[in-house]
């Protein structure tokens, strides 16, 4: 020991993990049935936000009203049930909610605002004109995301996948969505800085104070806080505390103001061509192809994080594509129907999944039968929408943040010391906030984007792409990685390519088919290569 050897209490480097320790119900294990179905009704309220958002912007500019924004709402949570069911069941099979995608935003909203509908006078029928044009756009763009999936092209692309190039791609999977936190909940401080507090404080703190009841708190402190402070919000609402304030203010704060409740049915179904035949636009359809591939992007970031936070394997490249190939069969679901915008897996409830430490696939199908159940019992779902925004948001500042630092923990594969490794860790994660930044930015002040050419469609793609922090990070990483120091015999190490070795093949590691094998030995027929 005198001689240079190191004492037996030294401090040891952690030891890297394929599986991550600590969660207590995996992927392929479940809850007793009473905590399933309350952490699938959590899911569920978590990705309410992100639908209400959507098509609180997108209806609005379309001409609909609340009416049409509630039947929006539920066709969105309709196709979001079925189109969940058919990732967990036959896609990437990990707990992740197929719901809406903000980047299918800008292509809508410039369809919506296209010259074409200035003849409308009826705003009724100027939205199911502009919606028919945005389903046909979707239904093109779903061939595309299939066939990119389906037919293996993602799988290629995912063979040369390192740790060192994801860990941008899911850091920013959830810091890109940053302007969807606290930018949002300071809309009503009073509600959502103690909504912040409470889930932060239920979940983190309380359950070291009661370690007999920890798995509670730390479950369902989603449950818990939104429940105490929509509570809160309702009693300020009743007190009159924002009679007089600005329409902004009230619309924020408000309990009673989402217009929601009134203009949701009972019972509906939501049927295919509901608004009618959808229609076909070259220009539109090229730029809802470029969110699609925003939204595979982000999807991957989203599934690394799942596969992460459920204690599975990572995924082998075959079963990322054919992931990628049911989100292009979502799509198409989402054409048919009429959402107003295209699907992605769901960042926050990815987050969830972190917060609860439950990867269960089966909470996630509760998730989507809640989905169902609140789409066709309107007035029901609409309770539960009419939700404020900032309560939600507050929930954001903390789940994404959990998507955030699951791709942090990617690089415990790196080597670190590697001043390769720091640069394109570095540089790419700066560049996909800096970037977005920028074109974000510029069309908030110029009301374009910096692309302005005579052509709207090739604008609105370039628009699309660089306003993705996920998607520019990624680009940037993946082409360093496979293009710094090319042949250099350190780089596979330090970029971690050895660790993900041995998942590059679904057969090599005999857990990929424990956690990712099709149901009823389907693999017979779809088998994984």
């Amino acid at each position: 020991m005198a001689a240079g050897g190191g004492k037996s209490d030294d401090f040891q480097p952690f030891p890297v993990k394929d599986q991550l320790p600590g969660v207590d119900f995996c992927l392929s294990s479940t809850p007793s049935w009473p905590e399933a179905v309350l952490l699938g009704f959590q899911h569920y309220l978590v990705m309410l936000g992100t639908t209400v958002i959507i098509s609180s912007i997108i209806v609005p500019l379309m001409g609909g009203g609340h009416v049409e924004k509630a039947d929006v709402i539920n066709t969105v949570l309709f196709v979001a049930g079925i189109n969940t069911l058919l990732q967990t069941l036959f896609g990437s099979r990990l707990p992740v909610v197929i719901g809406g995608s903000y980047a299918f935003i800008i292509p809508t909203i410039s369809i919506a605002l296209s010259r074409r509908y200035s003849s409308f006078v009826d705003p009724h029928r100027r939205f199911k004109a502009s919606m028919r044009d945005v389903q046909g756009s979707l239904i093109v763009a779903s061939f595309f995301t299939m066939v990119v999936g389906f037919f293996g092209f993602w799988r290629i692309i995912s063979r040369f996948f390192s740790p060192l190039a994801a860990i941008p791609l899911v850091i920013l999977t959830g810091l890109g969505l940053y302007a969807q936190g606290f930018p949002q909940l300071a809309r009503c401080i009073e509600i959502g800085l103690p909504a912040l507090v409470a889930v932060v404080f239920l979940s983190q703190y309380v359950p070291h104070f009661l370690k007999s009841r920890r798995g509670i708190f730390e479950r369902f402190a989603i449950l818990f806080s939104v429940a105490i402070i929509w509570a809160f919000a309702e009693i300020l609402t009743a007190a009159g505390a924002y009679d007089n304030r600005a329409p902004q203010t009230q619309f924020s704060c408000r309990t009673d103001r989402s217009g929601l409740i009134s203009a949701a049915p009972w019972i509906r179904f939501p049927y295919p061509f509901q608004w009618g035949g959808p229609r076909f636009n070259a220009g539109d359809a090229v730029a809802v192809i470029a969110a699609s591939f925003v939204a595979i992007i982000e999807s991957t970031g989203t599934f690394i994080t799942a596969s992460r936070y459920a204690s599975a394997t990572p995924m082998p490249p075959s079963v990322l594509s054919r992931g990628v190939g049911w989100l292009g069969v979502g799509l198409l679901l989402d054409g048919l129907f009429g959402t107003g915008s295209g699907s992605t897996a769901s960042v926050e409830n990815a987050g969830l999944l972190g917060l609860t430490r439950v990867g269960s696939r089966t909470v996630i199908q509760i998730s989507a039968l809640f989905m169902l159940f609140f789409s066709v019992l309107g007035k029901f779902g609409a309770v539960l929408a009419s939700i404020p925004l900032p309560i939600m948001a507050a929930l954001y500042c903390v789940l994404f943040a959990y998507v955030a630092s699951a791709g942090l923990s990617l690089l415990q594969f790196c080597n670190l010391n590697s001043f390769r490794t720091k640069f394109i860790v570095g540089f790419s994660v700066f560049m996909g906030l800096s970037v977005p930044q920028y074109f974000n930015q510029y069309l908030l002040v110029s009301g374009h984007g910096p692309v302005h050419t005579g052509s709207t469609w090739f604008n609105n793609v370039m628009q699309v792409i660089f306003s993705s922090p996920a998607t520019v990070g990624f680009i940037v990483a993946f082409f360093l990685d496979c293009t710094h120091s090319y042949g250099h015999s350190s780089v596979r190490r330090d970029s971690g390519r050895h660790w993900w070795e041995k998942f590059r093949n679904f057969n090599t590691d005999t857990r990929s088919e424990e956690f990712y094998s099709l149901p009823a030995n389907l693999n017979r027929f779809f088998p994984s290569f």
